[in-house]
């Protein structure tokens, strides 16, 4: 049975922790790090939060012991816990720390080492477990340690995490404990993880589908191993090294696991559960995976940050999903119990206009962020509607028989093209039909208007042939007439294909030469 009643974010740990006292939390490389490790550091060092009167505390440190007992340690001070990374470019970090009003940081020696660039004028309360005192570091004191976490209100903000704004400055996103309780809660009637399982954790701790790795396992006193980036080209001997039972990552994690030879049949018996978030999942990419994980169920999970992780959820199918997939996409499936959605039509979403099977996918309830930390950002993405507060996911979908929804491509994955309307996600998909390994396809800004640019993988192939290939499936006026192959496509720091460094390099491609 669901709980109904309300528990702060970081009672899933504790849960844990009764669950596995003597059990291994997290494990990063060879150090194992144990519930009752995890759980007195964050009572010490959550004392000393508290005592230095911290409301949001900043996590700056990479996957280790101060990454994890830092984020626990914030949530048991009563505190907001906003996760930064120390590879971040530190003038992006600066702003981060600044808009989220960081009033203290926990840092591991790295983040430690860049706290003058990010600071600037601010002189927040330090905790540097790895580093040598200064004067604004904090020392903490067994007699300071909390007797037990601090008590919080479901409209509490457990953490924010900041998404990329469309000006390129960093858009927080606050999300509540009440919001994270209904997500979980959720989550624990949906699945039957146990102090049995072994979590993969591949997400960095500022992507929000990191919250399901990590409060999933601990909600269930399971273990949570950080994969190196190594382990991608051996994941079945990682797998099986270290008896993973719960598999979570992008969709690009399937083709680089592909190109190493880990898809074999049978290559992964081990997991139970595979769940893909983040960018669409193919058909293609899904039923390679589970010949290697045939033993397991695979899901694709679909939200946007400013809905707690997840809100929809889709179960693959071997025979059925092939069938209704729209464009070789996996269906994001059915919005969570106790949302409202809706369907706008794409050219009146501002007023609220309702569309038919087809539109912008808006979504209001209790897993919706109360708004980002600058009101500014908001403009635009929120649509009341029968007093209800809806978010605008940007997402296009269709409504499916049953209940599911489909998705189609962001509102702006539509391009016209000499007077045609071109659905990327379209071309994509006649691509792989026509024997590509992958293709992005983008529409790129020229002097003569807009062009069709294609990226793809696998063996190259001579333009002419991709084009006849198409010619059997799409209008002429749909089909690209640009192409280059590449080995594989970059991902950004969220290990998502990166289609904004893609576009940039085939505006430069594109680009006429200069004269002169």
């Amino acid at each position: 049975m669901m709980e109904t009643s309300f528990t702060g974010l970081h009672s899933r740990f504790l849960r844990g922790l009764e669950l596995s006292a003597d059990g291994v939390a997290v494990q990063v490389g060879g150090q194992a790090l144990g519930y009752a490790r995890l759980h007195d550091l964050a009572l010490l060092w959550g004392g000393a939060l508290a005592d230095s009167g911290a409301r949001t505390v900043g996590v700056l440190a990479a996957k280790g012991v101060t990454a994890y007992a830092g984020i626990l340690a914030g949530l048991y001070a009563g505190a907001t816990v906003v996760p930064l990374r120390p590879d971040f470019p530190a003038a992006r970090t600066a702003q981060m720390i600044d808009a989220a009003e960081v009033d203290a940081v926990i840092a591991d020696a790295r983040g430690f080492a860049l706290l003058p660039e990010v600071l600037g004028a601010r002189r927040p309360a330090v905790l540097a477990p790895e580093c040598a005192g200064g004067p604004s570091v904090l020392r903490p004191l067994d007699s300071q340690a909390l007797a037990a976490p601090r008590s919080v209100s479901p409209k509490d903000t457990a953490y924010v995490l900041f998404t990329s704004g469309s000006t390129g400055r960093p858009k927080g996103v606050r999300i509540g404990h009440g919001a994270a309780d209904h997500y979980f809660g959720l989550l624990d009637a949906r699945y039957d993880f146990s102090p049995d399982d072994v979590f993969s954790q591949t997400f960095d701790l500022n992507f929000d589908c990191a919250m399901f790795d990590l409060f999933c396992a601990w909600g269930a006193g399971a273990r949570a191993v950080v994969l190196p980036p190594a382990a991608y080209r051996g994941l079945p001997a990682f797998a099986a090294e270290h008896g993973l039972t719960v598999w979570f990552s992008t969709p690009s994690a399937i083709d680089l696991v592909r190109r190493t030879g880990g898809l074999a049949p049978g290559a992964m018996p081990g997991l139970r559960w595979s769940f893909f978030a983040g960018e669409a999942l193919n058909v293609r990419d899904t039923a390679d995976w589970r010949t290697a994980a045939s033993s397991s169920i695979v899901e694709n999970l679909y939200g946007p940050t400013e809905l707690t992780i997840t809100v929809a959820g889709y179960r693959w199918d071997d025979e059925e999903t092939p069938r209704v997939a729209v464009n070789g996409v996996v269906p994001i499936g059915a919005v969570h119990a106790g949302h409202d959605f809706v369907l706008l039509a794409e050219n009146d979403a501002e007023a609220g206009t309702e569309a038919g099977a087809e539109g912008e996918l808006c979504i209001a309830g209790p897993q919706l962020t109360p708004g980002y930390l600058d009101p500014a950002d908001e403009r635009g993405r929120f649509v009341e509607r029968d007093g209800c507060r809806f978010y605008r996911t940007g997402d296009r979908v269709r409504r499916l028989r049953g209940g599911d929804l489909a998705y189609l491509g962001r509102l702006d994955s539509q391009v016209q093209v000499l007077g045609w309307r071109v659905e990327l996600t379209e071309v994509e998909h006649a691509l792989r039909d026509c024997g590509v390994r992958d293709a992005v396809a983008l529409g790129v800004a020229t002097e003569l208007g807009t062009e069709l640019f294609v990226f793809y993988t696998g063996p190259e192939r001579p333009v002419i042939e991709l084009v006849r290939a198409l010619r059997r499936v799409l209008p002429e006026g749909v089909i690209p007439r640009r192409y280059r192959n590449v080995v594989e496509f970059p991902l950004n720091a969220n290990r998502k294909i990166d289609r904004k460094a893609l576009a940039a390099e085939a505006a430069g491609l594109l680009a006429p030469a200069p004269v002169g």
